[in-house]
């Protein structure tokens, strides 16, 4: 008789292992700096679409202002780190821009939530649309020629760090009680309200909490890449994150993983071929979405169980 591995231990297992092969190879030079990149690249991609999987897969609320969020946090995170280049300096400032993230999605989420569907979604677009004109005209943001020489602090330590703490964070909040919360207001927001649920406090929950994590993710963004000007931060950043959580599953942790990690891999391999890139990313999108248009998880999670049914019955019984 076998003793069962607790899950929890399995998984945290998982993840050391995860940081420690990937530092290894970053310190024997197997992983260069282009590599290194295209990790950072999809770990920001995590953040972002666990965090507006969390607006619109599990309260259902279609967002289309998550570059907003990130652009507050890269902002703050830039001009806090250029005027106190210091650890602190850094870590304050990300701290410093997912408050204020989250602040502005409480002032624009409270009027805006009334909304619903197409509406909620042009509300929200129009309010990352302000929020770019505003760091385009804004004076200590250099208007259009953004800023450079962004202290450069993020690793990829810290960025695994932030990486999976947002990961397990939000995961745990969706377990929780005001996490089931949010996905009966999904299914049925009456219904909800019938049970004790405040549709209201769980819709602007969800918008304040993911808007806190778009702009800690735009905080690591410019912090390793050292360059942020108001473009970046455009109406196509936004559909880009929509499209991995969509791809992903509505309502799948695991999915927006999953696809953030796909597309950034497709993205950076399609980057020789700047004449197809958007050809071939589209048509693989159309494909998914014809064959799996619930996104490759679905509103399901990757759990132990699901790893195990990938293992053949044979291997399984073979074992000790």
């Amino acid at each position: 008789m076998t003793r069962r591995i607790p899950p929890l231990l399995v998984k945290a297992v998982g993840v050391v292992l995860t940081y420690a092969i990937v530092q290894v190879l970053i310190v024997t030079g197997v992983i260069d700096d282009y590599i290194v990149i295209t990790i950072v690249t999809i770990c920001i991609n995590i953040i972002l679409a666990v965090s507006l999987n969390l607006i619109t897969g599990f309260t259902g609320q279609f967002s289309l202002g998550h570059a907003g969020f990130m652009a507050i946090g890269a902002y703050t995170t830039a001009l806090l780190t250029m005027q106190f280049s210091t650890t602190w300096g850094f870590l304050g400032g990300l701290l410093l821009g997912g408050l204020i993230a989250a602040a502005v999605g409480l002032l624009i989420g409270l009027p805006t939530l009334r909304l619903r569907g197409d509406y909620l979604a042009i509300a929200t677009l129009g309010m990352a649309q302000i929020i770019q004109a505003l760091f385009l005209n804004l004076g200590f943001t250099n208007g259009a020629a953004g800023l450079s020489g962004i202290p450069q602090f993020v690793n990829w330590t810290w960025i695994f760090v932030f990486t999976a703490g947002a990961v397990i964070l939000i995961s745990n909040f969706i377990r929780s009680v005001p996490g089931r919360g949010l996905i009966a207001v999904r299914e049925d927001e009456i219904a909800a309200a019938s049970i004790g649920v405040n549709a209201v406090w769980a819709k602007t929950s969800a918008f304040v909490i993911g808007a806190f994590f778009g702009g800690l993710a735009g905080g690591l963004y410019s912090s390793y890449f050292y360059f942020i000007q108001p473009t970046l931060f455009g109406f196509q950043n936004s559909v880009n994150i929509l499209i991995i959580v969509v791809l992903g599953g509505l309502g799948s942790i695991s999915g927006s993983v999953i696809a953030a990690i796909l597309l950034s891999l497709l993205s950076t391999a399609l980057q020789p071929f700047p004449e197809l890139q958007m050809v071939i990313y589209g048509l693989v999108l159309v494909v998914i979405m014809v064959f799996r248009p619930q996104g490759l998880m679905g509103d399901r999670e990757l759990t132990m169980n699901a790893l195990k049914r990938l293992v053949p019955k044979k291997a399984q019984e073979a074992r000790p």
